[in-house]
């Protein structure tokens, strides 16, 4: 008999290979090519100053407003070189490179008072956290394209912590800003940067599409509130991969707006590629809601790794959401000490205001789960649909969520599902193992 040892370890390098692999490795980076820019300016041309206490927003601005204006050909790439370098925040252009040194640090101020405030995103009618407006992100673009957020490991630092408190003391005026939020934009890079402590989300494309989040490290307490990995929001071709995110909350969530107002605003998230993501976080690895009003198909999430979870995976909306969750496949996933290994609900996520329509009932249906291996999870999983739209097309393979050192391990829980499953252990709820719903899921398993 194999140890159980070598078979997790042989499990393990297989779905995460060696480095020297990689060049061989499946990836959708190349939906943006990484653009080589012929000009090039740094931040100190413009009095930049990375002693940690200079505020260098007016450099920012000023090189920012130099690339807008002048539009080289090719575009431009703008430097930072090692050091601290303390701002406001800034918004960004097309055509350019934001290049983070190695031991460069972009650190955002922690004073609100001249945080600009702006209007809230049609899908959602308000701030996410407050009625009104929400203040603006760290680094933002809007209406812009072929920009790329790069360098040698640098490091974009939002401070939260003094956002954080005011989430927590109920002084908030206005919703948190993200760190990073492109909107109405496409052909955007990020990668090979580290984002630290955002206020919020950290990286938050909307309405955008042909976006590339790979090779970035996401960094905040395990006790910080809503700060997000990678937040695609109703945004197509998207591609997530080769990273490690450890936050307070969901490591990467697809969403696509809120209630009534991400009904009326329609557009979904959609062809979503999240690959080769390991973390850790007392909420979920891979998320899909709640907020999925505009809808959410084709979504791929394979080769994940999470570990001191609170769920692996989780799919989540809500009476008044509407929209739907079609064509979700998640497989090759790896968990250690988690809470629970599956969730799927329809009972998740609160509400803007008292308009929403309790009618608008979502539809989630065409869900594969296969190939993931747990250990020290808690429960299984549970999927709970809604009695008027039930949840179809569920299907499980190849699963084993091993419990913690209690005799049995806790049973899963479903209604208004309907599925198949095959090798799942423990044996998943009866609604999922009729053998008259093997057909809508053989060409899954």
């Amino acid at each position: 008999m194999v140890p159980f040892s070598l078979f997790v370890f042989i499990f393990f390098t297989t779905l995460f290979p060696s480095p020297l692999a990689v060049a061989d490795l499946t990836t959708c980076s190349g939906i943006v090519p990484m653009k080589y820019r012929n000009d090039k300016i740094s931040i100190a041309d413009f009095g930049g100053i990375g002693d940690g206490r200079t505020l260098n927003t007016r450099a920012f601005r000023a090189a920012i407003y130099r690339i807008q204006h002048l539009r080289r050909r090719g575009g431009t790439l703008l430097y930072i070189p090692p050091g601290v370098y303390l701002t406001e925040t800034f918004n960004l252009t097309s055509h350019m490179t934001l290049y983070l040194a190695k031991g460069a640090v972009i650190k955002a101020v922690q004073d609100s008072s001249n945080w600009p405030v702006i209007a809230p995103l049609p899908s959602y009618g308000r701030g996410r956290e407050r009625p009104g407006g929400r203040y603006v992100s760290f680094i933002h673009g809007h209406g812009v394209h072929d920009v790329v957020i790069t360098g040698e490991n640098g490091t974009i630092d939002g401070q939260g912590d003094a956002w954080w408190n005011m989430w927590r003391t109920g002084t908030l005026k206005y919703t948190r800003p993200n760190l990073v939020e492109f909107i109405n934009s496409y052909n955007i890079i990020i990668s090979n940067v580290m984002f630290l402590n955002s206020p919020f989300w950290n990286i938050h494309p909307v309405y955008c599409s042909n976006v590339v989040v790979r090779y970035v490290t996401i960094l905040a307490p395990r006790d910080s509130p809503n700060t997000d990995g990678v937040d695609p929001d109703s945004s197509n071709n998207v591609c997530i991969e080769d990273s490690y995110i450890s936050t307070g909350d969901d490591l990467v969530a697809v969403k696509s707006g809120w209630d009534e107002y991400g009904i009326a605003y329609g557009r979904s998230s959609y062809d979503i590629t999240i690959r080769r993501i390991s973390g850790s976080s007392p909420f979920a690895g891979v998320a899909v809601g709640s907020e999925t009003s505009g809808g959410v198909a084709n979504v791929l999430a394979e080769h994940l790794n999470f570990y001191d979870m609170g769920v692996g995976i989780n799919i989540k909306t809500n009476i008044g959401r509407g929209g739907f969750i079609k064509n979700i496949t998640v497989s090759n996933v790896y968990m250690e000490n988690s809470r629970k290994g599956l969730k799927i609900a329809g009972d998740t996520g609160d509400h803007p205001d008292d308009k929403f329509d309790p009618n608008a009932l979502p539809i989630v249906k065409d869900i594969t789960i296969k190939n993931a291996w747990g250990v020290k999870v808690q429960q299984a999983g549970s999927i709970y649909g809604l009695r008027d739209s039930p949840f179809t097309g569920i299907c499980l393979s190849n699963i084993n969520f091993r419990g913690t050192t209690r005799p049995r391990s806790v049973p899963w829980t479903c209604s208004y599902v309907s599925g198949a499953a095959l090798m799942v252990s423990p044996w998943p709820c009866s609604e999922l193992t009729s053998t008259e719903q093997d057909g809508l899921c053989s060409d899954n398993f």
